[in-house]
């Protein structure tokens, strides 16, 4: 059974991203899991509180990455960058001991309700992941352009955009692809 790890950049109950990622696990065959994990409970990253411990959320989410096979990153575009609480999650998991993104493949997504979808944030992440040393997916992108009309509205998103779905369905093969054979 391989795992992935799908990580949301945003906190919103009504997410695209999450939906995203729903979508995402709904997609993998039933050989594959896709947990996602919650940045919610992780504090501001404040080199004081890492020197009394690590806080339960941020230990979790390490101990999820160092689990998972892979991760899928979905996130929004906020004034064209990274989230807050995605790179503040970033800074305190790439602290930990044996930091757990290096060598893991990593693919990027994201849905945006304006024109380019998340293709600015997108270059920036990657930039913060290769410090990390993940093995981050180059090729194929998804940006979710204006993901108002891309999903269902309501409470709980779901993909709609037939295009959208083609290109989720090419990502995650790329993804599976990019897991190394047990034992390498």
């Amino acid at each position: 059974m391989l795992r992935i790890l799908g990580i949301s950049g945003s906190l919103r109950a009504a997410s695209y991203n999450t939906a995203l990622l729903q979508a995402a696990r709904e997609l993998l065959g039933p050989d594959v899991t896709l947990e996602i994990a919650s940045l919610r409970g992780i504090p501001l990253y404040d080199e004081d509180e890492r020197q009394q411990g690590w806080p339960p959320a941020v230990s979790a989410l390490g101990e999820a990455v160092r689990r998972a096979d892979a991760v899928l990153i979905a996130l929004p575009e906020y004034n064209f960058s990274i989230p807050g609480v995605l790179k503040n999650a970033l800074d305190w998991v790439s602290r930990l001991p044996e930091q757990p993104f290096a060598r893991k493949p990593v693919a990027l997504m994201g849905a945006s309700t304006g024109r380019l979808g998340t293709a600015r944030a997108q270059p920036h992440l990657r930039q913060c992941l290769q410090y990390l040393d993940a093995r981050t997916l180059n090729k194929p992108e998804l940006f979710v352009a204006q993901a108002a009309q891309a999903f269902t509205p309501g409470p709980q998103p779901e993909l709609r955009d037939a295009a959208a779905r083609e290109a989720l369905i090419a990502l995650l093969a790329a993804l599976l692809a990019a897991i190394d054979p047990p034992g390498h």
